[in-house]
């Protein structure tokens, strides 16, 4: 397996574990768990933003093409609504 491969799997892994602490979190009834959970997600989040900016650098990953300002006003009007 190639590094990129192995860069982008990680990064999906991490996106996944964190809907996972996100879910977990909104559920949890017990305060020192729920804390627990927040720093295992907020330290995830870092891992994963350190990680994205390694990937971008090398090429590995691409993001999607920036919204429009008509697009982004589009979904504004709609979650407004």
């Amino acid at each position: 397996m190639d590094e990129k491969t192995m860069v982008n799997d990680m990064l999906d892994n991490v996106k996944s574990d964190l809907t996972t602490y996100q879910n977990a979190i909104s559920e949890c009834e017990n305060m020192g768990l729920r804390q627990t959970l927040q720093q295992i997600r907020n330290n995830d989040e870092s891992f994963q933003y350190e990680l994205f900016k390694i990937a971008q650098t090398k090429g590995y990953y691409k993001p999607a093409q920036k919204a429009t300002v008509t697009e982004i006003d589009t979904v504004k009007n709609e979650l407004q609504a």
